[in-house]
């Protein structure tokens, strides 16, 4: 069951901590989940979150430090000395240790570097702080289970025993060759299955699923999630097996990419949370604020242009945010699936086939749409049978312009490098509102005439 934080709860933590009553706060989180603990010290303030740092066990707190808000964990680790934090990165995973290293200055990073004992631990942390943090070598674990292609079965399982002391959980086996090279995986039913001096070479299966240590991350997840891994060998650029990276860094990815595809739809430019400061959070949002202001100017300008339309046909002023807001919204809907199919590596077939059935898309919900307008303008509004087919033939251009400029954008911002999820953010709605503005009064100027 889901452990459940209350208000109740936190004031009785702060009470215990107000009156210094250190082992009644760890009887009490004894038994509360690290990931809990962390979501409780991030509801308090650096003095408080400290104090529960320091009355838990190592052992805790190092996973605690990876569950914190980066916030939050800065601050412990500044109080913390270069001794106290090799203590905390002895009880982590390398890819997990070398993460929190990596946030620390140069400085101070060499020094909890010096600071850790195990010098194997430290040799393997130091050889991942290498590698690009948005890489395969960046989120990689060196701790695996591996055996050597010339080993028998009995051989194997001794070596699989020693191996797994440091390994927390075991997804896969891998073989190599002399020289380190991932061969293949070993199935554990056939090593459970097979007699203790049959040759490794004759039980293992060659085909298995890697990453080399230059794959993007994003790359990395979308492999691991076609397939649906748990893990994943990683290689270098001679074949050698160098680590594996795990599902649970692959969805810390995955919800990156999402929280970050998500504040580019709609128009934050850089990665945020709710509780940065206010100029963080002003330099994220204020640039693509601008760029709809400067779009809202030029949609007055174009308006401007056909005041003299709007004198002669008042009524087309009323549809104005309604054909404007069509052109964002089917815009903003048809870019989104491209987004989405772009990211899964999902769209099949040529981009005439694609524009295609988009076009095809766009023409029977514009033509559903278009009825339902000139029934609406003409029973509810009182607008006129002429007008109204204006207004319906004008929306239905809209929907499928702005369709296609939905399917268009994404595909060649991908192209060129471009995070597509820019084109369902406010660059593509403006865009649309302005296009949709001067095709609505391009129509009613050669029906209506002004």
């Amino acid at each position: 069951m889901e452990f459940k934080i209350s208000k109740e709860f936190i004031a009785q933590i702060e009470q215990l901590i107000s009156e210094n009553k250190e082992k009644e706060l760890h009887d009490l989180l004894l038994d509360i989940h690290f990931a809990d603990i962390a979501e409780i010290m991030d509801e308090l303030d650096s003095h408080e979150a400290s104090y529960i740092f320091n009355a838990l066990d190592s052992e805790k707190t190092a996973e605690i430090l990876l569950e914190l808000d980066e916030d939050v964990r800065e601050k412990i680790l500044r109080n913390l000395s270069p001794k106290e934090i090799a203590e905390e990165l002895d009880e982590l995973s390398t890819d997990d240790a070398a993460d929190i290293i990596a946030e620390l200055s140069q400085e101070k990073k060499e020094q909890v570097i010096s600071e850790l004992e195990d010098v194997e631990h430290a040799k393997d942390i130091v050889d991942l702080l290498r590698y690009d943090e948005d890489s395969a070598g960046g989120l990689m674990a060196k701790e695996l289970v591996k055996v050597n292609e010339n080993w028998n079965v009995l051989t194997c399982v001794k070596e699989m025993r020693a191996q797994a002391e440091n390994v927390t959980r075991v997804h896969s086996i891998y073989v190599v060759d002399d020289e380190n090279r991932l061969k293949g995986r070993l199935s554990l039913k056939d090593l459970l299955t097979t007699s203790t001096k049959t040759p490794i070479s004759e039980v293992y299966i060659p085909k298995v699923d890697y990453v080399k240590v230059d794959t993007e991350n994003v790359e990395v997840a979308r492999i691991m999630q076609k397939y649906d891994l748990e893990a994943i060998p990683v290689v270098d650029e001679l074949g050698r097996l160098v680590g594996r990276i795990t599902i649970d860094d692959i969805i810390d990815v995955i919800k990156e990419e999402a929280d970050k595809d998500y504040q580019l739809a709609a128009g934050i430019s850089q990665d945020v949370e709710a509780d940065d400061s206010i100029l963080e959070l002003t330099k994220a949002r204020l640039p693509w604020l601008v760029l709809a202001l400067f779009g809202g100017f030029i949609s007055v300008h174009v308006l401007g242009l056909y005041e003299p339309a709007m004198e002669i046909h008042p009524e087309l002023f009323f549809f104005t945010p309604l054909i404007a807001a069509m052109a964002g919204n089917v815009g903003v809907q048809s870019s989104a699936i491209i987004v989405q199919g772009l990211a899964n590596n999902a769209l099949s077939g040529s981009l005439f086939n694609r524009l295609l059935k988009e076009l095809s898309l766009s023409l029977l919900n514009g033509l559903i749409l278009a009825i339902l307008l000139i029934a609406g303008s003409y029973f509810l509004l009182n607008i006129d049978v002429k007008t109204g087919i204006t207004v319906s033939l004008a929306l239905l251009s809209v929907i499928i312009m702005a369709s296609l400029i939905g399917t268009f954008i994404p595909i060649i911002l991908d192209k060129y490098g471009v995070d597509p999820a820019l084109a369902t953010g406010p660059f593509i709605t403006t865009s649309n509102d302005i296009m949709g503005i001067i095709i609505f009064f391009s129509i009613a100027k050669a029906i209506l005439g002004f």
